[in-house]
């Protein structure tokens, strides 16, 4: 079986004033971290997908060990950099990761989500929080076939609404999202004091199908 990630970290930033990617995450920056996270077993290979300011993220982006693709039209938005994504990931894959670069994740959500996609033999899996869903998104390679006209990860899903399957976690730390400077310092002070105290788990009740806010 061979997993892969795609990041997406091509976003302008614009609410945030400065590169989301290189934002200070513990001792790391807030990409490296991702790819920290990231690039564990089950998962063989991980792609950034760059825009804004690629020349400043990329030496970063190479040196914790992922793969750099550059989406020239990121201007366009998300769905057109998880097209330069799920473009590059390989014929043989048999699963894809997609998460943004400002929602943190550690390894243990991450990987508890791919245990149950696979171990299960979903289409789609997300992992929810009292109702709500969050990211990351765990997918079948059908993924690399999202088109113009579609609405890129939520259009897939809209069309697959059926396949979906939630994975309830008891921790929001699966719906932590960085726009502004104020939910950077938000979302900070809880990750890594749940971190501390060992959270981050999920219970075992999972749904299937039915629509909730939160993917975008």
């Amino acid at each position: 079986m061979t997993v892969a990630a795609i990041l997406l970290a091509g976003g302008e930033s614009s609410r945030m004033g400065q590169p989301k990617a290189l934002l200070p995450w513990g001792d790391q920056r807030l990409v490296e971290y991702q790819i920290d996270q990231l690039l564990q077993p089950p998962i063989e290979r991980v792609f950034v997908v760059l825009g804004h300011e690629a020349e400043r993220i990329t030496p970063v982006v190479e040196r914790a060990g992922a793969e750099v693709l550059v989406n020239e039209l990121y201007k366009r938005g998300r769905a057109s950099s998880l097209r330069v994504g799920a473009r590059a990931v390989a014929d043989d894959t048999r699963t894809i990761v997609v998460l943004d670069v400002d929602q943190p994740r550690p390894r243990r959500v991450i990987q508890r989500l791919i245990e149950n996609h696979v171990r299960a033999s979903n289409v789609i899996t997300v992992p929810t929080c009292e109702g709500k869903r969050g990211h990351p998104t765990v997918v079948l390679p059908e993924l690399r076939r999202v088109r113009e006209r579609t609405e890129g990860l939520r259009g897939f899903l809209d069309q697959h609404e059926a396949d979906v399957v939630e994975l309830p976690f008891d921790s929001e730390v699966v719906l932590v999202g960085i726009n502004t400077p104020q939910e950077y310092e938000a979302a900070k002070a809880k990750y890594f004091a749940e971190e501390e105290a060992g959270g981050f788990e999920h219970s075992t009740q999972i749904r299937r199908g039915g629509h909730e806010p939160g993917i975008d």
